[in-house]
């Protein structure tokens, strides 16, 4: 893969994972949505979905990390930090862009937040917030949610004939793999949301949380409310430190 494919790739299929998933979030909170308080399952859902477009949109070009979380533990696990940068770089710039458009998509109900009798705070439609906010806490459960992604995801690797390819047979002939492994991350990630994110809201993706933050931040929203950049550092920390854990215990068990 060019660097070029690997930028393009990860910026494409991040901006498209972001689109679904702050969109859900977008549908879910704000007022004058059709789906307005659709509720937990349809978030979860929604991210999921998220996830599959994006992946098999970026797979072809850049192998699809679209989370800085998976670039890391993927160099733990083989060795190989010569593109983490890049990848990350485009997860980060697509992550922008995926809010920008969830915020154009939904102007109209973000300039509905202008009145004051219905106003209501916006930063979670882009990023995380935590349901209890203790640190400490709020940091372990990061972590151990961002393991419960990478581990898994590494672990389909070693799952003959699911990845996307392509994959050398005997005889030296080159087939595609089915790609059903993307359809499993996505039904992980479902997972993950329905049974580890209630605490924070499950980042497990550093560029997901930051990215839409920033935007957030400087997106000209009525009546936002604050962008909390006293917690910002947790859904960035807390899932690197997963994904460490994550590639070691990979590398010590397989």
């Amino acid at each position: 893969m060019s660097n070029g494919d690997i930028f393009t790739g990860e910026v494409i299929g991040t901006a498209i994972l972001i689109l679904f998933g702050a969109g859900v979030c977008a549908a879910v909170t704000l007022n004058h949505s059709k789906a307005k308080s659709a509720g937990w399952i349809v978030i979860a859902f929604g991210w999921g979905f998220g996830v599959m477009a994006g992946a098999y949109t970026a797979a072809p070009l850049s192998g699809a990390h679209l989370n800085p979380a998976v670039t890391v533990g993927v160099a733990v696990d083989t060795g190989d930090w010569d593109k983490v940068p890049l990848y990350i770089l485009g997860q980060l710039v697509g992550a922008v862009i995926g809010a920008v458009l969830t915020w154009a998509l939904y102007y109209a109900q973000f300039a509905a937040n202008a009145d004051e009798k219905t106003a209501l705070p916006t930063l979670g439609v882009f990023s995380t917030v935590p349901e209890i906010r203790n640190p400490v806490a709020n940091l372990v459960t990061e972590i151990i949610a961002t393991a419960a992604l990478v581990l898994p995801l590494l672990a389909f690797g070693q799952v003959e004939g699911i990845g996307i390819g392509p994959v050398t047979e005997g005889g030296g002939t080159v087939v595609l793999g089915s790609g059903i492994s993307v359809l499993l991350v996505a039904f992980l990630v479902v997972g993950i949301g329905l049974s580890l994110g209630g605490p924070t809201g499950y980042a497990i993706n550093p560029a997901r949380d930051l990215g839409p933050r920033l935007a957030h931040a400087l997106l000209p929203i009525p009546n936002k409310g604050t962008s909390d950049w006293g917690y910002a550092w947790i859904p960035v920390v807390g899932p690197l430190i997963g994904a460490v854990l994550a590639g070691l215990v990979f590398n010590a068990a397989f």
